[in-house]
């Protein structure tokens, strides 16, 4: 597979490849904001797969599996905004600092990624102007008319993790990943703990912070609105069922908190 333009400055999209951001119900109504940093898994055409097999390209290591199918029927049934970005993790992370040696991973797992061996600092700008900034600028551009136009607006970051980690089990079903925040992670925790069939993780299997994550960091904390994180475990959303079941019960369940968020702070836009 070749891999001539890995390294190379001039990294460029061709025409009828996809624009990196994917947005869905832009006019939605609803105070929550989702986004979705792992929701697709193209790789631009002059890398070509990253030196991969195509085995590898659908792993967890590429993207984030089931989310999309989720974040969409999410964003149509609360009538809310959704922000994704559609190329591969393996490209450059969309939730790692740039600066970050996760950012663009030269090994994912146990898996080497040698399209991503010796890139320059230039080549890596390159990854950055293309795909993760036109990504988090849209973010803080819709923000920055929200807050502007008075619209109460609560950040929802979207993610799925891996049952087995470094084989190990993973018992939950659903985690709620926060850092500041103290106002939507708990009152989610309380309701998905009353569902009764779920193993509901607190900042398990991962917590954010400043140095491993990037869009509640920078979109939520920085701009002091209330957010959170969410992982559902992969094996629940694979296929259709799973995503339509799990899309229900979270929509439900925001539906039934958005009030309780949004009301105090609504006066103050």
């Amino acid at each position: 597979m070749p891999l001539d333009h890995a390294c190379d400055p001039e990294l460029s999209l061709s025409p009828d490849e996809i624009d990196p951001v994917l947005e869905l119900n832009g006019d939605g109504v609803s105070p929550f904001l989702l986004t979705s940093d792992h929701f697709g898994r193209a790789i631009p055409h002059m890398l070509g797969a990253l030196g991969l097999p195509t085995s590898e390209l659908t792993r967890h290591i590429a993207w984030d599996i089931g989310i999309s199918g989720v974040a969409e029927r999410m964003s149509h049934a609360l009538n809310a905004h959704l922000i994704a970005q559609r190329y591969s993790r393996l490209v450059i992370d969309c939730n790692r600092p740039p600066e970050a040696v996760s950012s663009i991973p030269l090994m994912s797992e146990a898996t080497t990624v040698p399209g991503n061996d010796g890139l320059t600092q230039d080549a890596r700008a390159r990854r950055r102007a293309l795909f993760f900034d036109p990504y988090h600028r849209r973010i803080d551009a819709v923000i920055d008319a929200r807050l502007k136009a008075g619209r109460p607006t609560v950040l929802v970051s979207l993610h799925s993790f891996t049952p087995v980690y470094a084989g190990i089990q993973r018992p939950w079903h659903i985690g709620t990943l926060y850092q500041h925040d103290r106002r939507l992670p708990p009152e989610l925790l309380r309701h998905l703990r009353a569902e009764g069939d779920l193993v509901v993780g607190d900042n398990e299997p991962y917590a954010v912070s400043d140095a491993t994550d990037y869009t509640i960091p920078v979109h939520g904390e920085q701009r002091g609105l209330i957010n959170t994180g969410i992982e559902i475990r992969q094996d629940l959303i694979t296929d259709e069922t799973g995503q339509i079941e799990w899309a229900e019960r979270l929509t439900r369940i925001f539906s039934e908190i958005e009030a309780t968020l949004v009301t105090p702070r609504s006066s103050h836009g």
